[in-house]
């Protein structure tokens, strides 16, 4: 009897075994990129959905596919008949019999977790509403890399803690057993509790002795038309120097990009951790790497 299809559609239903395979996957793949002998996707062509505009996703997975072997197949859902109003599980059907695994960025987390259902081939959610599931990897990565196991930090999120990166902040608190602060504004809370979750409209309460300052953009896409609101009822939920007066000193400071300087966090914070925040950016690809090896369940050598 063959194993069940892998697929990665959030950190809601990864337990801690596969986020520590992946992540030492991640680890493998960036301490010896180039030289490397992986190469899990060759002869392999994946397809790359994005309904959402992306700079880090899109070139991360395109470049992560090239190195593993495989060939990228990048396509714009307006383009396709999705953006004619053909189901998703017909365009599934269709590109399940053609390529080899798909990567989706899109609005419903509804969408990826039907593709996966009906395209009986690897899927990746790059990003929805509800989780960023990619994108925390690659924060654990980093975390890790500066700061050593993350079970037992604190994590503080300022911002929106509504957002999908924030919800996948949470479900990985509670996998890997670490204390994660969200200060957020009321109306911007998490609906989803846990017992390593704390939740306050306090910032300085969630910053007071945290390992790691994190935020995101106030606006996510497809809530431009709440720009002005937001702008208005995020004020005070901004990481900039007295914020980081109450972390801890060796305390470090990361934004999961684009930044808008001045509002979530401010030029000299960013600046003066752009080199963490980069290398943040950068583990994108590993991590990625790591998720997509893992997605084919081939042994490590």
């Amino acid at each position: 009897m063959s194993a069940p299809l892998r697929h990665f559609l959030g950190l809601k239903d990864v337990d801690e075994k596969t986020i520590r395979e992946i992540l030492t996957l991640a680890a493998r793949y960036k301490a010896e990129r180039g030289s490397i002998s992986w190469r899990p996707l060759a002869g392999q062509t994946w397809a790359m959905i994005f309904t959402k505009s992306s700079t880090r996703t899109r070139v991360s997975f395109e470049v992560a596919i090239h190195e593993l072997g495989g060939n990228s197949l990048f396509l714009n859902a307006n383009d396709l008949q999705l953006g004619r109003g053909e189901p998703i599980k017909d365009t599934a059907r269709v590109l399940g019999r053609m390529v080899h695994g798909v990567i989706i960025r899109t609005f419903a987390q509804s969408d990826v977790e039907e593709f996966a259902e009906y395209g009986k081939i690897p899927t990746v959610n790059a990003l929805t509403d509800d989780e960023h599931p990619c994108q925390i990897l690659a924060d654990i990565q980093t975390i890790e890399e500066k700061l050593g196991p993350i079970t037992g930090k604190k994590i503080a999120f300022i911002g929106d803690c509504a957002c999908n990166v924030a919800r996948s902040w949470v479900y990985a608190a509670e996998k890997l057993k670490f204390n994660l602060a969200l200060a957020g504004p009321d109306g911007y809370q998490s609906e989803i509790e846990n017992s390593f979750v704390t939740q306050t409209t306090d910032v300085k309460e969630a910053a007071r002795d945290a390992d790691v300052l994190y935020t995101d953009v106030w606006v996510s896409m497809g809530l431009e038309a709440e720009k002005a609101k937001r702008a208005e009822i995020f004020q005070g939920y901004q990481i900039n120097h007295a914020l980081v007066e109450l972390a801890k000193k060796n305390g470090i400071v990361l934004h999961c990009l684009p930044a808008y300087r001045e509002q979530e966090i401010t030029e000299k914070v960013l600046e003066e951790h752009s080199q963490n925040i980069f290398d943040q950016a950068e583990n994108r690809l590993h991590a990625q790497k790591g998720i997509l090896h893992w997605l084919m369940e081939l042994p490590v050598k």
